[in-house]
């Protein structure tokens, strides 16, 4: 059976998005077995997904910030030992950066990537033993889906993409059979913000239609931010700080998700959730939602386009009447 090394080590909707080819691989080779090199952040995430082996965790950010101490250089080391345990049959990077060319280089098997014109750096093709065109206006779904093909030489699938996303069960911080909806409101950029006030006044609009209203947070600075959110809305709760695990089963319970372009708006997407996607500086084409068959998204605004909280709710409402269509 063949054994093959995904590498995709960040960020969460990356992640996600990584998910139908691994589907597709399944299809086309179902004794595979098919293990995973990800940040230690992410591996919550990486193991949703039932086809995956073994999750090889890396911490490079951390070891960058803390080059010269010997745990570095310790921890560094038992990831080669646990990353060069097996031969693999391929290798596939579809992160397209330096640092995920080289943990393909440290591994055992030939490597498959980007070229050097289609690759988010360069440099990163010199170093695949398979280098291909993987055009850069293509969805990142589809760019991965394509990587696969090329490299375990299928045809690209023109099927819908399955994500197979199954969250481990969770203790919960609260248990509600209510039509509740999940706002997620912070992201990695302020760019990509929406204005505080337009959630105020969205979620004061919807607030009796999905009671309660949860508001997650990552990091000190969304708390506040949530904080300030609820204490403007009827029936809003801020969440305590919850695990990836925790949220995904959250979201997965949830009546509706209405969230930036942030890795747990693609998670909803991806566990088949009606989301509500609201981008304010991303482009649409290459990284907007991308749902499963039978998922009801609608995007909204774009790069360099901040949505009115009237197209957010005609958003919402389109969403609800395709509910009940």
């Amino acid at each position: 059976m063949p054994r093959i090394l995904l590498v995709k080590t960040s960020s969460m909707g990356d992640l996600v998005h990584n998910m139908p080819m691994i589907a597709d691989i399944r299809a086309h080779f179902p004794e595979a077995v098919i293990d995973w090199v990800t940040e230690e952040s992410f591996v919550e995430i990486a193991r949703m997904n039932t086809h995956i082996n073994r999750i090889i965790p890396v911490n490079m950010r951390r070891w960058k910030r803390n080059l010269w101490q010997w745990q570095t250089w310790h921890d560094f080391s038992a990831f080669k030992r646990t990353l060069q345990s097996f031969d693999y049959d391929a290798i596939l990077d579809t992160q397209g950066l330096l640092k995920s060319a080289m943990i393909c280089h440290w591994a055992n098997g030939p490597s498959h990537g980007q070229d050097k014109h289609t690759a988010r750096e360069s440099i990163a093709a010199r170093i695949y033993t398979h280098a291909y065109d993987i055009p850069r206006d293509m969805h990142a779904v589809v760019r991965n889906r394509l990587l696969a093909a090329k490299a375990l030489s299928y045809v690209l699938p023109q099927t819908p993409p399955e994500y197979n996303l199954n969250p481990p069960k969770a203790v919960l911080p609260l248990s509600s059979s209510a039509p509740y909806a999940i706002v997620l409101h912070g992201t990695s950029r302020d760019e990509k913000l929406w204005p505080e006030m337009h959630w105020i006044d969205f979620c004061n609009r919807i607030a009796g239609e999905y009671p309660p209203i949860l508001l997650p947070w990552g990091n000190d600075t969304e708390r506040q931010r949530a904080e300030r959110i609820a204490s403007q809305i009827p029936h809003a709760i801020v969440l305590p700080r919850l695990n990836l695990t925790q949220l995904a089963q959250l979201i997965q319970k949830s009546k509706a998700v209405i969230g930036l372009d942030t890795g747990l708006m693609h998670l909803g997407v991806g566990l088949g959730i009606p989301t509500l996607a609201i981008f304010c500086n991303t482009n649409l084409s290459q990284v907007g939602p991308y749902p499963p068959q039978g998922c009801r998204v609608l995007a909204i605004g774009g790069d360099g386009i901040t949505p009115t909280v009237h197209e957010a709710l005609a958003g919402l409402r389109a969403l609800e009447a395709t509910n009940h269509a």
